[in-house]
């Protein structure tokens, strides 16, 4: 008789179902599209037609030992090689997303396009959550993670530096649109600094008073939900003609650019759209301050208002940001839409590429978009983790 074989044990079954996704799209999708001209669909292109063999051998090995760090016990050495190992397959996919870009357009005629495919978006993102995952399991703090970012993001700029991605049709967008596209991404940061900051300065009072005050609580909250149901298109519009009537009844405030169109109404729509995350964790982290704690400090001696600032408000300043984070998170995305009423920003590339069928000019707009909300996410969302130790001892 013959023992039985042991059955394969699973340790990390995220990374496992990360690399069997990667695997699924570099062999079912294309690679990368080529397309003669902008108004013709791309054909897409496998990823070792695109490539080449070395280069996907190289993605394949390094999928392979990735996937055998699923199979192994986990510790944190073995965290710390997958971490390692997501690095490189990432940058080996940008690598290989440039070498077969100028393949291609070598001989190409000058209008051709070539973009990422499915198989290099999928391939790449499977990639980063496991470089997430794998931090995450080895408890990494904010230096350890903000390293890994840094490493990631240089090794990524020396590539482009060395012309890597010149011949992809979203870098040559980008060099066509340079100066457009610098002025557009400081009228987005200018877009969400501009709402996110009164939103903070009317939240907080406004949640603090609901608190205080039960009675205020209900009709508070009624009109910030009913605010957050109405779309941000119907928003916009709707502040079209009360602004329109008010510059023109007061032309002081046209020439300051008041107007029905343009930063004011996007600025007005972006604020009433962060009133409720706001309002909502200022009460859940005032509220949530342990009663003992406030017991004490009253049995120092302390006041109301120095309960407040000495008190309450540090012990709830995590909740607070974590608030603050889902504000600004949600006006850089809001802040695309509101490029529809003239206010500019980033969503000008990504409605003029629908208006002209241009996918690489709307991703010209939409990634530097997500990029500054997971940029965003990542500095708030730091900040919270060293103010809760910070509450916490």
């Amino acid at each position: 008789m013959t023992a039985a074989a042991a059955p394969v044990r699973i340790y990390n079954q995220v990374l496992l179902v990360v690399i069997v996704a990667a695997a699924a799209a570099g062999l079912l999708t294309g690679f990368v599209s080529f397309a003669p001209n902008r108004l013709v669909s791309g054909q897409p292109i496998v990823l070792w037609n695109a490539a080449g063999a070395a280069t996907t051998t190289g993605i394949a090995v390094l999928g392979i030992l990735l996937l055998g760090c699923s199979l192994i016990r986990p510790r944190r050495t073995v965290h710390k090689a997958a971490t390692l190992l997501a690095g490189m397959l990432l940058l080996v996919v940008f690598f290989a997303l440039g070498r077969s870009s100028a393949a291609l357009a070598a001989g190409a005629p000058h209008l051709a396009r070539i973009t990422a495919g499915a198989a290099f978006w999928i391939i790449a993102s499977c990639a980063a959550l496991a470089i997430v995952d794998a931090l995450q399991r080895t408890g990494a703090g904010p230096g350890g993670r903000l390293a890994v970012l840094a490493a990631l993001a240089a090794a990524l700029v020396i590539m482009a530096a060395a012309g890597v991605f010149d011949s992809v049709s979203l870098v040559r967008e980008y060099q066509g649109q340079r100066a457009a596209f610098a002025a557009a991404v400081i009228r987005h940061v200018v877009l969400v600094v501009g709402s996110v900051g009164p939103a903070a300065l009317i939240g907080v009072p406004l949640g603090v008073a609901a608190l205080r005050r039960p009675p205020l609580r209900g009709p508070v909250f009624a009109v910030l939900n009913l605010l957050q149901t109405v779309p941000s298109i119907a928003l916009f519009g709707l502040l079209i003609v009360p602004l329109s009537a008010l510059a023109a009844a007061a032309p002081a405030l046209a020439r300051l650019g008041i107007g029905g169109i343009g930063l004011a109404p996007a600025l007005i729509a972006l604020v009433l759209y962060a009133l409720l995350p706001m309002v909502r964790n200022t009460v859940a982290g005032l509220g949530g301050v342990d009663g003992a704690v406030i017991d004490a400090g009253r049995g120092m001696g302390l006041t109301r208002r120095q309960l407040f600032w000495r008190v309450e408000l540090p012990l709830a300043l995590p909740v607070l940001l974590a608030g603050l984070r889902i504000v600004t998170v949600q006006a850089i995305g809001l802040a695309v839409v509101a490029a529809l009423i003239g206010a500019g920003g980033l969503g000008t590339f990504v409605f003029e590429g629908l208006g002209q069928y241009a996918v690489d000019l709307v991703l010209l707009g939409a990634l530097p978009a997500i990029l500054l909300a997971l940029a965003a996410d990542f500095g708030l969302q730091t900040v919270s983790e060293l103010a809760t130790r910070r509450a916490g001892r």
